[in-house]
């Protein structure tokens, strides 16, 4: 009886580390790939901003973010290999552009942060523009 309760003791502390190194293995980066955006945007404003694209877009996070090799649930927000996030970034600069000419009055807000002109006013809720149909 005691040789089996130390096997199923040994056995489930086994079963436990194995599942702790599994979970310390799962790529969870804090990093950031910001081109341009501001390397020093809050989290929170970095989470508006991106929440304000997959709206004014309809589409979701996976549209410009690829998934974590092995974990299809989770996105590595890090990476470059979707095409469609530099695109992203090619139309964020496009915005920027288009308030720092034409709508930038206050010298005290950073022209990445204006919402004078945004993604939804071509997009209007679509990945690509109704125009463009």
């Amino acid at each position: 009886m005691f040789q089996k309760k130390k096997t199923v003791t040994m056995v489930s502390m086994m079963a436990f580390v194995i599942i702790g190194v599994a979970a310390v293995n799962i790529p969870m980066r804090n990093e950031r790939n910001l081109k341009v955006l501001p390397k020093d945007i809050s989290d929170e404003k970095l989470d508006s901003i991106m929440q304000t694209y997959t709206v004014s877009l309809g589409v979701e996070c996976k549209f410009c973010h690829t998934p974590v090799k092995g974990f299809s649930d989770s996105l590595d927000y890090v990476s470059d290999k979707e095409p469609m996030k530099e695109n992203a970034r090619a139309m964020m600069r496009m915005v920027i552009d288009i308030n720092s000419r034409y709508f930038y009055f206050d010298s005290t807000q950073r022209p990445e942060y204006l919402n004078t002109i945004t993604c939804k006013n071509c997009h209007q809720g679509h990945a690509v523009p109704p125009e463009y149909h």
